[in-house]
């Protein structure tokens, strides 16, 4: 009897505590309340805004300006650089230089009668290139010729020899009709000295040097030997329309008949 008892009171002594036990863990686990810690009249903190990422644009590309014509993009050559002799792309074409100098040199030596002919002359010239097929140019020429006569010629009154001086100016214009080939003109106009035979005696002469005005328009062909970008020689045919020679047998032109002459070109400037 006394188990029995001593069993029920602690089984109403649990139901006691139970309640008790459980509003102090359900105060364990809640959250406090806090109080205000501001001074009075005070605002309240604003919150603090919250960073959202904005969406990236991409920017547009760069607008280029067209490149000039001649830096346009060209398959046959990507990099902008022209190289010769490249398979199936031609090399460009050497420019055309608008200035060059034209003249030949002339030696030569002749005899007949007894008596022989040094000649020594020599002709520059400045051109202007038109274009590729044509050009003219203005230009002067100096013949010296100097005469030897043998000594048997001497009781006659001549010299042993004599010197002769011939200036000229002249103007000149080629046309190129195919290839290297070209149709050359010129007129010249020469002022020359020319010997003449003065009578002092039955059997003696005095040889003078007289003066004579000479005008010798020329006309032929030419053809033309490229030795480099900027010189060249010609060698030209050319038919003197003056003949050289009247009906008298004296000379009016200082030129033979035909004129055969070799020249030499060299360009310069750009």
């Amino acid at each position: 009897m006394k188990r029995l008892l001593l069993l029920l009171s602690l089984g109403g002594a649990g139901l006691l505590l139970a309640p008790a036990a459980q509003a102090q863990r359900t105060d364990s686990t809640g959250v406090k309340p806090q109080l205000n810690t501001a001074p009075p009249g005070s605002a309240p903190r604003p919150a603090q805004p919250v960073n959202t990422p904005q969406p990236t644009i991409p920017a547009p590309p760069p607008v280029e300006a067209p490149l000039p014509s001649n830096q346009q993009y060209d398959p046959n050559r990507p990099s902008g650089l022209d190289f010769p002799n490249r398979p199936g792309v031609a090399a460009p074409p050497p420019p055309v230089r608008k200035y060059f100098i034209y003249s030949n040199f002339g030696l030569g030596y002749t005899s007949s009668y007894g008596f022989g002919v040094f000649n020594a002359s020599i002709a520059p010239a400045v051109g202007y290139q038109v274009n590729d097929r044509f050009a003219f140019g203005p230009g002067f020429s100096y013949i010296y010729s100097n005469y030897s006569f043998p000594n048997s010629y001497r009781q006659f009154g001549y010299p042993s020899s004599l010197g002769l001086n011939s200036f000229g100016l002249k103007a000149f214009a080629q046309y190129r009709v195919i290839d290297q080939f070209f149709i050359h003109a010129e007129y010249e106009v020469t002022n020359a000295q020319a010997l003449a035979e003065r009578q002092i005696g039955p059997q003696q002469v005095e040889l003078i040097k007289v003066k004579q005005t000479y005008y010798t328009p020329l006309a032929g062909i030419g053809y033309r030997q490229q030795l480099g970008e900027r010189v060249a020689a010609d060698i030209l045919l050319l038919y003197n329309f003056n003949n050289g020679i009247d009906n008298y047998g004296n000379r009016t032109s200082p030129y033979g008949q035909p004129e055969i002459r070799f020249n030499f070109l060299y360009r310069f400037g750009r």
